[in-house]
């Protein structure tokens, strides 16, 4: 069991509270996926800072089920670039329903992903599940997915632009990046700035009373 200790109040004064909330609000619903990248280096230190922010999130039984691995080997990336792709070009043309392609469509996505190479940061998460080195875990993907949101805010605090790219089957990720086999991966995730003249869909979120339910 382990100890206690107080738990932390905040020094937000109240007065304050929606301002600053709203404020963190409005610079999130501003973050966009991007699949163009710069070849500009990233600030120092600021992956690791990141990876620090989204290790802090709460995990079942604070088990702590996740690994950040931070790839910059160029030779280790084409791998990833050439595993991933070869999956894609089976979802494209085999897997995916004509449906499911259908609501991809408006995206622009496709088979090819040279974010994996082109970005100057990439981040592969993965869920780490019962093995020789690590204890029995509970609620494996709702807490790696709640530290992958704290790792994209953080990111985009920083000023950079991300991705959320999940490849399926992710057996290979274990494979090209030497992980044991407890490790599976969740999502990978290329980090930098948007190339010169990069574009986005022009997309909607549903409006707030759409999403949000009040009982009272």
């Amino acid at each position: 069991m382990t100890g206690r200790e107080p738990a932390p109040r905040s020094q937000v004064d109240p007065d304050d509270a929606l301002a600053r909330v709203r404020d963190l609000a409005d610079d999130l619903v501003r973050r966009r996926s991007v699949r163009d990248f710069a070849p500009t280096p990233l600030p120092e230190g600021v992956l690791e800072e990141a990876v620090r922010a989204a290790a802090s999130a709460p995990s079942g039984a604070h088990v702590q089920p996740w690994r950040f691995v931070v790839v910059e080997d160029p030779v280790v990336r084409r791998r990833l670039r050439e595993a991933a792709e070869a999956e894609e070009r089976e979802f494209y043309e085999r897997r995916a329903s004509e449906e499911w392609l259908d609501a991809l469509g408006p995206l622009g996505t496709d088979a090819s992903k040279p974010f994996l190479t082109d970005a100057p940061g990439l981040i592969v998460v993965l869920e780490v599940h019962a093995g020789p080195r690590s204890p029995r875990p509970y609620y494996v993907k709702e807490s790696v997915g709640i530290a992958v949101g704290f790792l994209l805010a953080a990111l985009h605090r920083a000023g950079l632009s991300t991705l959320t790219h999940t490849p399926s089957p992710m057996r290979f990720l274990g494979e090209i990046l030497d992980r044991p086999a407890e490790e599976r991966g969740f999502l990978v995730i290329p980090v930098g700035y948007p190339a010169e003249g990069a574009t986005v869909p022009a997309l909607t979120r549903k409006p707030l009373d759409e999403v949000l339910v009040r009982l009272r």
